[in-house]
């Protein structure tokens, strides 16, 4: 019975950290895209000649940020 006990406890503590970590993981996913892959992205656009992809992309985004505050 305290075998059973000590599983579901230790099921309840890192359950408890493993969403914790998700959480944290999603935060700096959402910050690295938003700061170093989409910029790169865009100049890579521009770069190859596709600015008529980059500009409105770019465009979307403004329109989106001056709205929320922060797009992703």
């Amino acid at each position: 019975m305290l075998t059973v006990i000590f599983i579901i406890c230790m099921f309840a503590v890192f359950g408890k950290l493993a969403l914790l970590a998700v959480r944290g993981a999603w935060g700096l996913t959402k910050i690295m895209f938003s700061l170093i892959f989409l910029p790169i992205a865009l100049i890579g656009l521009v770069l190859n000649g596709l600015v008529f992809i980059a500009l409105p992309v770019l465009i979307i985004l403004g329109i989106g940020s001056l709205f929320v505050g922060a797009i992703v």
